[in-house]
């Protein structure tokens, strides 16, 4: 993901939360885990994933790695509540409200809400 984008998401959760702490490892999953963008531990119920659209980075990719994440987040302890942000600058996703749409529902017990962010 884009470090800068990255930057900026923690600079602008500062603003609301006082302990985020980026790069958390998730539990296993498949065979593999992976680290959380950023895990809001005090509040103990809000991980925040982020995305960065491309060229190559289109809605079926951020989709799939949507849905990765997802199952990633359902086994993670400390995680009730998954917000993701996708920021699209170049307009490269099609439909980001059916990208919404279809992932912000609740996963099991994990509460999903996807936020896509453009310039248009």
């Amino acid at each position: 993901m884009n470090t800068i984008f990255k930057i900026c998401c923690i600079h602008f959760s500062v603003v609301f939360f006082d302990d985020i702490r980026a790069e958390e490892y998730s539990p296993s999953y498949a065979g593999g885990s992976s680290r959380l963008d950023f895990l809001l531990k005090k509040e103990e119920i809000i991980v925040i994933e982020s995305k960065m659209a491309s060229n190559k980075l289109k809605d079926r990719q951020v989709g799939e790695q949507l849905i990765i994440d997802i199952a990633r987040y359902k086994a993670h302890l400390n995680c009730k509540y998954l917000i993701c942000f996708v920021y699209d600058p170049n307009n490269n996703l099609k439909n980001p409200s059916g990208l919404e749409a279809d992932l912000s529902k609740k996963h099991d017990a994990l509460n999903v809400k996807v936020i896509v962010v453009s310039p248009s």
